[in-house]
């Protein structure tokens, strides 16, 4: 039995890491939400059915999240970007130069300020289906909402990250 919620917790540990990862911009955060995920899991695992385990995971991840940054605004007043740049240290570039890869790696941090910038539900669609490559009828699932209304979500998140990142273009160029 503990063998089997071993294996289900090293299959689902990366992508709850990810997608918390994605919504608090925390490392210590994400893996605080990760392992009271894990911890739910193990409370719940025997109930859940295969096919529900990952809306479920997403849904509960979703919400420790949202707490999270609750918790955040009242403690700390503002939610703080990655110092470290752990996120996207490793951003995928053609050119091999190191001034390439140093431009990589400041639009990623871009995105990921932005990203954190875009307000819920929005945020999550865009994490689940652009970041984590989630169907949309997964999304529906995990969040429980309709499938069009994932769909409206997802595009207007993606408008609103994309104005987002103009803003901030336009702010570092001028």
């Amino acid at each position: 039995m503990q063998q089997v919620f071993e294996q289900m917790a090293a299959r689902h540990r990366d992508r709850i890491f990810t997608y918390a990862w994605y919504c608090l911009g925390d490392r210590d955060d994400a893996e605080d939400v990760t392992q009271e995920v894990l911890v739910r899991l193990w409370r719940h695992w025997a109930l859940l059915e295969e096919p529900k385990v990952v809306p479920w995971l997403i849904h509960v991840t979703r919400n420790l999240c949202i707490d999270t940054m609750r918790r955040r605004k009242t403690h700390r007043g503002v939610i703080k970007d990655d110092p470290e740049g752990l996120v996207m240290n490793q951003v995928a570039s053609d050119a091999p130069s190191p001034g390439a890869r140093v431009e990589a790696a400041e639009m990623g941090a871009r995105v990921e300020r932005a990203l954190r910038q875009v307000p819920e539900p929005y945020r999550s669609i865009v994490i689940l289906r652009e970041i984590q490559d989630f169907k949309y009828e997964e999304i529906a699932a995990a969040l429980e909402v309709p499938l069009n209304t994932v769909k409206v979500y997802l595009h207007r998140g993606r408008r609103k990250l994309r104005d987002r990142l103009r803003e901030m273009v336009s702010d570092a160029t001028s």
